[in-house]
């Protein structure tokens, strides 16, 4: 009844056991696995993924500074060394709509890109018009461009969206929640402050779970992995003052009804 609605298994730290950590997923009461990719090699590896097991789902992504061929903040996953024709890419996506949870992660980052935020936003508005047009959700990343992020969702009319670790302010999360956004919360709700006030202030009908594994583990010195979500749904039990077995099915029906939107 658990879910990770996005992570990174195409990481080379975790493809390379997909067999372990899928175990321990299982065991831990995981039944689904979102796996997002960034570009183009990533988008194909996280397809084969979902097409080989059962309980995993794909998301094909347009990471925003992937699209202007910049590098990446973080290494370990499948990269190109030069932007990627966007045009391509949603064609690709649309043949291969059928078999896909949504489209992402996408968005703005300006923690990376401080200088090609324009490009960027255009890049955004053309891929939420594709995403709008196929009836598929989209999974935002937003890092250090939340405000913009939510205007040009609200803009775009898209209400199919999931806004994966958002970072926000409260007004922001309270317009977010207002538009019908579902946020997921990650396994640093553990220790983050921000995440623990966001989980407090939106609607537990609005809270998936996800880990970005391998990333922002809740032990330090290891990797993040699917089997975490146990912790953020025992913490977000806490907040909202739920049994553990109430807060899960409550958040297991959420992605239900998210999906079937």
């Amino acid at each position: 009844m658990l879910v990770d609605v996005h992570c990174h298994l195409t990481h080379e730290a975790l493809k390379n056991n997909i067999e372990e950590v899928l175990e321990r997923a299982r065991k831990a009461g995981v039944s689904k696995i979102v796996v997002s990719g960034v570009n183009v090699p990533t988008n194909r590896e996280a397809l084969e993924l979902s097409k080989k097991y059962s309980m995993i789902l794909c998301s094909l992504g347009l990471y925003p500074t992937d699209l202007l061929g910049l590098q990446p903040d973080a290494s370990g996953l499948s990269r190109q060394t030069q932007k990627f024709n966007i045009d391509d890419e949603l064609k690709f996506i649309e043949k291969k709509k059928d078999e896909i949870f949504a489209i992402g992660e996408v968005g703005l980052d300006y923690h990376v890109d401080h200088e090609h935020h324009e490009e960027q936003k255009e890049n955004f508005r053309k891929i939420l018009k594709f995403a709008k047009g196929i009836d598929k959700a989209v999974i935002i990343h937003s890092r250090k461009a939340e405000n913009d992020c939510i205007q040009l969702l609200e803009e775009s009319g898209m209400k199919k969206v999931i806004l994966h670790m958002f970072e926000g302010r409260k007004n922001l999360i309270k317009k977010a929640e207002e538009l019908g956004y579902y946020f997921t919360v990650p396994t640093n709700i553990m220790k983050s402050q921000h995440f623990q006030m966001l989980t407090e202030m939106a609607s537990i009908n609005k809270l998936l779970t996800e880990t970005d594994a391998p990333w922002i583990s809740p032990f330090p010195g290891k990797l993040n992995e699917p089997a975490n979500v146990t912790l953020t749904v025992k913490k977000i039990a806490e907040i909202k003052k739920l049994n553990v077995k109430e807060a899960e099915n409550i958040i297991y029906k959420n992605f239900q009804l998210f999906l079937m939107k």
